[in-house]
């Protein structure tokens, strides 16, 4: 049995639900998952993860420009130096390890420093989350590059991933396609209507971004039921209901069931969510997205035919009144297999 740490962070859902969907996979080994902001001296972890959710709440758009800005070499530099901090606590987690997996960028970074260090650490694989890759996502002292499609798999080569093997999105087992029996399940135990076209409104687990006028829009096409998930977010679910949407829920345990339950899903990131729709059969728009890696994952979804990207209440109705199920074809490689070649070779 092989101890495998996995390092991701709760910046988001996404890196945690990728970070659990492997672990789920990662049978006969173990394996822990740890949260890289917990790695951090003091309270620079916590108090880096709010000011994040404080920037998407009230200026998200300057999130375009941290972005940019991580994405220049001075910028990438600076990162790379906040993450060493970590280096610390981040050595004593790998003691005993055979293997270290990263599904967050700067989790990446620290763990990527030890690996290329004078010392050289356990093996690095690193899962990247997102359709679309950032420079921080990358380190060239890791041993494997996992990415979810062949353009995300160009761009860590571009920026410098030695090895890139793209493999079938990190999702839960749950998340498949339902029977017409399940469907009808799901809309009861979320007391949704049991007839009509449902459109699920995403918005991560903070539900931040547009949401309200999202909402508002569906509703306003008349060519679907609003169901919108608020994440954490209990103002924004507050907000929804003195405004009249029936069918607004906060933090979902059972999101497999919902996602059974609806036609649609409306998204503004790109992230887990997305994939767990994708790998529900379900079809996927983006609109009113998020700016930074919300814009990069938008315009890769649409530009690999997986999920067009929507500028206009029009184009909302008419995607609204045309989408089918999917059956896009997704990568059959597996990621344990990837993982377990690494392992031999160690």
């Amino acid at each position: 049995m092989t101890r495998i740490v996995i390092v991701s962070a709760r910046v988001g859902a996404g890196h945690d639900g990728a970070a659990h969907a492997l672990a789920d996979r990662l049978t006969g080994h173990d394996v822990e998952v740890i949260d890289f902001l917990d790695l951090l001296p003091g309270s620079f972890g916590r108090r880096l993860c709010g000011f994040y959710h404080r920037q998407l709440e009230v200026v998200p758009r300057s999130w375009d420009w941290t972005l940019a800005a991580l994405g220049t070499t001075w910028g990438a530099g600076l990162a790379r130096r906040a993450a060493t901090l970590a280096r610390t606590r981040t050595t004593a987690a790998l003691d005993g390890a055979g293997l270290a997996v990263s599904t967050y960028p700067l989790a990446t970074q620290a763990l990527g420093a030890l690996r290329g260090g004078r010392d050289r650490t356990v093996p690095l694989a690193v899962y990247l989350t997102d359709p679309a890759v950032h420079r921080l996502c990358v380190h060239t002292a890791a041993d494997l590059h996992l990415a979810q499609n062949h353009h995300a798999a160009s761009e860590a080569r571009a920026f410098g991933a030695p090895d890139v093997a793209v493999a079938a999105p990190l999702v839960g087992r749950r998340f498949r396609p339902p029977t017409a029996a399940e469907r009808g399940e799901a809309r009861r135990a979320f007391g949704l209507p049991e007839r009509g076209r449902l459109a699920l409104v995403v918005a991560g687990s903070w539900g931040v971004g547009d949401v309200r006028e999202t909402a508002a829009d569906v509703a306003a096409s008349g060519a679907a039921i609003p169901v919108v998930a608020c994440g954490r977010n209990t103002a924004l679910r507050e907000q929804l209901a003195v405004t009249g949407h029936r069918h607004a829920f906060g933090w979902v345990e059972d999101m497999p069931r919902l996602l059974h339950a609806v036609d649609v899903v409306v998204q503004n990131a790109g992230g887990l969510t997305t994939s767990e729709a994708l790998a529900s059969g379900l079809p996927v728009v983006t609109y009113r997205c998020l700016p930074g890696h919300g814009r990069a994952n938008a315009a890769t979804l649409d530009r690999l035919g997986l999920v067009p990207w929507l500028h206009s209440g029009n184009a909302l109705t008419a995607a609204l009144r045309s989408a089918r199920p999917d059956h896009h074809p997704r990568p059959a490689t597996d990621v344990v297999p990837l993982l377990e070649k690494l392992l031999e070779a160690a």
